[in-house]
C-alpha cells in the first residue's frame, strides 16, 4: 500500500531542511574555530593588545548580545541578512574564544570538542524523534540558564571560587545538552506546522542559529571541566 504523497512530500521537505540547518550550524563552528586559531596564532599580537583594553570585554559582550539579539529574528525576514548575522556571530564568538588555544592544550581542546560533538548529536537525534511534548522543559531549562547567568556575574565579580566554576561547568553541560534536544524538536515542530508560509532557508538560518550557541557553549564547558588542572 502506498504512503499519501502528501506525507512523503513533507518528510523529504523536513530532511531538506535539517540538512541545510546542521549545515549552516556545521559551517559556523567551522568558521569560529579557524578565526578562533588564526587570532591565537596569526593575529595573536592584536590579540593580546585587543584583550589588554579594559573596555574588550564589554566590547565582546556588546557585539555577542547585538548579534543574538537581532540575527535570529532577521533570518525569516531577510535570509541574506540572516546569514551574514550568524557568520558575523560565529568570526565574532571565534576570535573571543582565541584565548583558549593559549591556555589550554590541543589534546584538551580536541577532546573538549569531541565529547560536545558526541552529546549534541545524541541529544539532537533524541529531539528529532521524541513524541513527547516538551514545551515545559524549555521554559525549566530557560530559568535555569538565566540563574546560572545570575550567579556566574555574581561569582566572577565578587565571590572568585573556582569550585561554583567547576559544578556550574556540570550544571551548564545538563542544560545545553537539554537545550539541544528542545531546540531540535522545537524547530522540527515550527518546520511541520508552518514550514510552507515562510522562507525555508530563513527558518533554517534561525534553527542554525540556536543550535550554534547550544554546542559552543557545551564546548566551552567541556573544556572547563577536561581543563581543570591540566592548563599549560
Amino acid at each position: 500500500m502506498e504512503e499519501p504523497r502528501n506525507v512523503i512530500n513533507t518528510q523529504v521537505g523536513l530532511n531538506r531542511f535539517l540538512t541545510k540547518m546542521y549545515g549552516w550550524m556545521a559551517a559556523a563552528v567551522a568558521f569560529s574555530g579557524i578565526i578562533s586559531f588564526m587570532g591565537a596564532t596569526v593575529w595573536r599580537p592584536q590579540y593580546i593588545t585587543f584583550m589588554n583594553n579594559r573596555l574588550a570585554y564589554w566590547l565582546i559582550f556588546g557585539g555577542l548580545f547585538l548579534f543574538s539579539m537581532f540575527g535570529q529574528r532577521s533570518a525569516l525576514q531577510n535570509p541574506m541578512t540572516g546569514f551574514l548575522m550568524l557568520f558575523g556571530f560565529a568570526g565574532f564568538f571565534g576570535f573571543s574564544l582565541s584565548a583558549i588555544f593559549l591556555v589550554y592544550s590541543a589534546a584538551t581542546i580536541a577532546g573538549a570538542f569531541f565529547a560536545a560533538t558526541v552529546t549534541f548529536v545524541v541529544m539532537a537525534l533524541i529531539g528529532l524523534t521524541t513524541k513527547r511534548d516538551l514545551s515545559k522543559m524549555g521554559t525549566q531549562l530557560l530559568a535555569a540558564l538565566i540563574g546560572m547567568i545570575v550567579v556566574s556575574f555574581i561569582n566572577m565579580l565578587f565571590i572568585h571560587s573556582s569550585a561554583v566554576v567547576f559544578v556550574f561547568s556540570i550544571i551548564g553541560i545538563l542544560v545545553f545538552a537539554g537545550l539541544s534536544m528542545y531546540n531540535t524538536a522545537q524547530m522540527k515542530n515550527m518546520y511541520l506546522s508552518y514550514g510552507d508560509q515562510v522562507s525555508e532557508t530563513g527558518l533554517a538560518l534561525q534553527g542554525a542559529f540556536s543550535l550554534y550557541l547550544d554546542f559552543i557553549n557545551l564546548f566551552q564547558y567541556f573544556l572547563m571541566i577536561f581543563g581543570w588542572g591540566s592548563r599549560d
